[in-house]
């Protein structure tokens, strides 16, 4: 899995190993780090992956509010499960209402996230459902009752709010969760959030 690792220090262990293996010259090695006043390298992405195996009646809505969050936020990916790989986040379906582990959820850490039939039945829209449960995973807790511009508002939006993009404070807050200093090392609360009405 991919950790926080910058780009120079990468290039740098990359060139070192290349140069103890004969590959290059030791004097072109040392030339592929950063100078001493350039600019720190921006960090990698934390990556969280999800399993969605056991709903896959939610494929499509399940993949495109990850979609959501990836285009939204800069220093949190979240990605597929490798077959037989460990995931972060379990994505199940069940008959009652959504719910999530409420994080944020760090990398081999473990978050549950369920897609509840309830709230499709009566007409909640399917990806944000996703989106809005994946925001509990990354450290969102309910804003209700909010307006459909909120994604974490949830259900209090209506069944005609079809917003599955989180607001300019949602996307702040994840990034503040996964970034560096004290606020990025917060530990998941670990608690379920029922996103019942």
């Amino acid at each position: 899995m991919l950790r926080r690792t910058s780009a120079c220090a990468l290039a740098a262990a990359a060139a070192a190993a290349l140069s103890l293996a004969g590959g290059l010259p030791a004097a072109s090695a040392s030339t592929t780090t950063a100078p001493a006043d350039a600019a720190p390298a921006a960090e990698a992405a934390t990556t969280i992956t999800y399993n969605a195996d056991q709903a896959t009646e939610y494929e499509a809505e399940i993949a495109a509010g990850v979609q959501v969050w990836n285009d939204s936020v800069a220093n949190v990916q979240i990605e597929e499960a490798a077959p037989g790989q460990r995931a972060e986040i379990t994505i199940i379906a069940t008959d009652g209402w959504p719910q999530a582990t409420l994080g944020p959820v760090r990398p081999g850490g473990s978050a549950r996230v369920e897609m509840g039939s309830q709230a499709v039945d009566e007409g909640h829209d399917v990806t944000r459902i996703a989106a809005h449960e994946l925001g509990h995973s990354l450290g969102l807790p309910d804003i209700k009752p909010g307006p459909c511009s909120s994604l974490m508002s949830g259900s209090t939006a209506g069944t005609s709010c079809t917003n599955a993009v989180p607001n300019s404070a949602e996307r702040s807050r994840v990034e503040q969760n996964y970034g560096t200093g004290a606020l990025g090392q917060v530990p998941a609360a670990g608690t379920m959030v029922v996103d019942g009405p």
